[in-house]
């Protein structure tokens, strides 16, 4: 996907215009970020010009950008320590990319003399200063405290490094009616068989496109995930229409490895996911800003609304705390429904 991004000044304020050709679903993400705007005078998508926005669209950031020598070497330490201990290349990515923001603000000072004071005035003079998110200061604030765990020698107190709190989002969820009517204007059987699967049984686009032929099961009609987020395996629903679905598109397509392979063989792009589901989206008339993503927190709450055990659904999403469950009471509308309006009264 072609797009490049610049820092402007617009109507005084400085901003990182995003120049791309129409794109459903790019303009879908951008509209999820914080503060993005339409300018009509522009013709453009803007975003406040921020370091962490600088660093999402690879504009030069307003500080230096390498690390001390000490630090280049620790954070090479660090990456082989993350694979020692088998972490996800996604979160190797993740975790020295954020130490390194971290050991660039303080690259004139011994990493040995780092103290939790510091942290503290990194927080405010780097991540609150520039308006970075608190996810973003999360992410730094995991690297940090495992970076000072790996190191012997340090006036780090580990206990003592806190995280921000995380503004307590609802997740977007389609109604049942809004899900069926996206899938069924999905005219190709391949495109429609993924997002049926992914709704029906509460996949990561992650899970649905690692998934190999092997991994249905349709003697026991269940799904088995391996290796998904955190390292764990675990198993599934596999609807009977789903099922039906599969062994239509199996017929036609033939996959050799993966359950869904790209045109020339191979594993399918996220990106041809995201794609599809915007194309099925507006056909179905949803306006709402969603992701595939959507599909699963849909998948959870419609148990939900139809009596399943909080514990259950926890289970078949694979989620680690009954507290990440949780969430979905509050968007689920079956309670709500109960409530006499006093309008209506």
């Amino acid at each position: 996907m072609n797009w490049k991004a610049q820092a402007i000044t617009h109507k005084k304020e400085k901003r990182i215009a995003v120049y791309f050709e129409k794109n459903a679903d790019l303009i879908t993400r951008i509209k999820q970020l914080d503060g993005a705007r339409w300018s009509q005078t522009l013709g453009v998508w803007h975003l406040p010009d921020t370091e962490e926005n600088r660093i999402r669209f690879k504009i030069p950031t307003l500080f230096p950008t390498i690390p001390s020598a000490e630090g280049i070497e620790n954070i090479e330490k660090f990456k082989q320590w993350l694979r020692s201990k088998r972490y996800s290349e996604n979160t190797l990515i993740t975790y020295s990319e954020a130490l390194k923001s971290f050991l660039i603000f303080y690259r004139e000072k011994p990493i040995a003399e780092i103290t939790n004071e510091d942290i503290t005035i990194f927080n405010n003079e780097y991540i609150l200063k520039n308006d970075l998110s608190a996810s973003y200061q999360n992410q730094i604030i995991n690297a940090v405290k495992l970076f000072f765990q790996t190191i012997r020698e340090t006036k780090i107190e580990i206990d003592k490094i806190y995280r921000p709190k995380n503004a307590k989002r609802l997740p977007n969820v389609l109604s049942k009616e809004e899900t069926f009517r996206l899938i069924d204007l999905t005219a190709n059987i391949k495109h429609k068989t993924l997002l049926a699967l992914i709704y029906s049984s509460g996949l990561r686009i992650s899970e649905a496109i690692n998934m190999k032929i092997i991994d249905v099961d349709s003697q026991r009609m269940l799904i088995h995930i391996k290796n998904a987020k955190g390292k764990k395996d675990r198993y599934t629903l596999l609807s009977n229409r789903v099922l039906g679905l599969l062994r239509e598109y199996y017929t036609i397509y033939k996959p050799k490895t993966f359950l869904f392979e790209g045109q020339h063989g191979g594993q399918y792009s996220s990106r041809s996911a995201q794609s599809i589901l915007q194309q099925s989206a507006k056909k179905a008339g949803i306006t709402k800003p969603i992701s595939l993503h959507t599909l699963r927190h849909s998948f959870a709450t419609h148990l939900l609304e139809s009596g399943t055990d909080l514990r259950y659904i926890q289970d078949l999403l694979g989620h680690n705390s009954p507290k990440t469950t949780m969430i979905y009471t509050h968007v689920s509308s079956t309670s709500l429904k109960k409530i006499i309006n006093p309008f209506d009264m």
